[in-house]
């Protein structure tokens, strides 16, 4: 298997195709910048068009037909758990962070042993996106090439993203491999939240807190760290105002 560009057909979604046995849910941080609608709840629980985000997220995890997902909880850890422990699709196992916030990469770390020694997928409780044609997951899964990748990204356009402002993060070959937005530069990519992590992308990593942002640039000097861009469009929840503005894109349903 080699890997695919940006302008490849990924639209196999056949019963063959690869997809992860499990999925880490990073669900435990604060909401600071979502304040004050999480002042007595945990941004996962925050409804989106009358639903919690974590439930828009832990759907499109069972559509891509990932059997098991395991949440971390934290801020108001007992709200968060209650709710996913009633699903049934995926199967949740939770991960509890209570006594210490362990960031993105020490979160997965503890997560480790739950997940399980294959490949799985890492999604934000807070990524969502509306669809194009072909669902991103499946797209993401038949990139994926366990052989020359650490870790494979959903990536949306700077420019086009809704509720995001900022400078980028990445810089993409032609073959997908990924490198940093330099000082000063705009990138055409931001990291839409969602990635593919083979377990050897943890090896030797810190024990504590720390962000996946560290394993992330070890990958790029090892020319490992690969992405694939996001057909259609992805929305940047992270105030109230990026909320109302996301529940009028999804009720115009434009994806453009």
């Amino acid at each position: 298997m080699t890997a695919q560009n940006d302008n490849d057909p990924m639209a196999d979604t056949s019963e063959a195709m690869w997809r992860p046995e499990a999925a880490m849910v990073l669900a435990g941080g604060f909401g600071k910048r979502m304040l004050p609608l999480t002042r007595d709840i945990p941004k996962p629980m925050v409804p989106l068009k009358g639903r919690p985000l974590i439930d828009h997220v832990l759907d499109r995890i069972a559509a891509a037909r990932v059997p098991r997902a395991v949440v971390n909880v934290h801020y108001c850890a007992d709200v968060l758990e209650a709710h996913v422990k009633t699903r049934t699709h995926p199967q949740v196992t939770i991960s509890d962070e209570r006594a210490e916030l362990l960031d993105t990469g020490g979160g997965v770390v503890k997560a480790l042993p739950l997940l399980g020694p294959e490949p799985f997928l890492i999604q934000n409780s807070d990524s969502v996106w509306l669809e194009s044609v072909t669902p991103n997951l499946e797209r993401l899964f038949s990139f994926w090439n366990p052989d020359i990748m650490d870790s494979a990204m959903l990536l949306a356009s700077t420019a086009t993203s809704l509720g995001y402002d900022g400078s980028g993060d990445f810089v993409m070959d032609n073959d997908g491999r990924l490198h940093r937005r330099a000082e000063g530069r705009m990138a055409p990519f931001v990291f839409a939240g969602v990635s593919i992590a083979h377990p050897r992308l943890f090896e030797g990593a810190p024990t504590g807190p720390f962000s996946l942002n560290k394993l992330w640039d070890r990958a790029i000097d090892n020319g490992r760290l690969y992405g694939i861009r996001l057909d259609g469009t992805w929305m940047h929840v992270g105030t109230p105002e990026a909320l109302g503005d996301a529940e009028r894109l999804i009720d115009s349903g434009d994806a453009a």
